[in-house]
């Protein structure tokens, strides 16, 4: 969207799917936190947590900046396997090219 506006497409633990908008340069955890999903991220984006881990579909890897090794360590010592869709989603900075981003949350709370 050119107004700054990004849509994304979060499924909860339940399986429901729903869609929300955030504002380019926010981060995929802000857009989850501030619209009420059960999402800890208790460092509030400071990348020392992995509360806010999510896993992202598929065809929307290639949209994502790679994974940094910071971000792959620490989902690793949380003891989630970490995957080419297992993201931290602090990291994951809104940018037009991610408009209809699809995630799914990985950690009941």
């Amino acid at each position: 969207m050119s107004d700054g506006i990004i849509t994304v497409h979060v499924t909860d633990l339940n399986g429901d799917t729903k869609t929300y908008e955030g504002l380019e340069s926010y981060s995929l955890m802000e857009v989850i936190r501030d619209n009420g999903l059960p999402i800890k991220a208790e460092c509030g984006g400071c990348m020392c947590c992995a509360t806010c881990v999510v896993k992202v579909d598929e065809a929307w890897l290639e949209h994502l900046p790679e994974q940094s090794d910071d971000e792959r360590d620490l989902i690793e010592d949380s003891g989630i396997d970490v995957t080419s869709q297992t993201r931290l989603s602090c990291q994951i900075i809104l940018v037009p090219e991610m408009d209809g981003l699809k995630a799914t949350l990985m950690r009941d709370l």
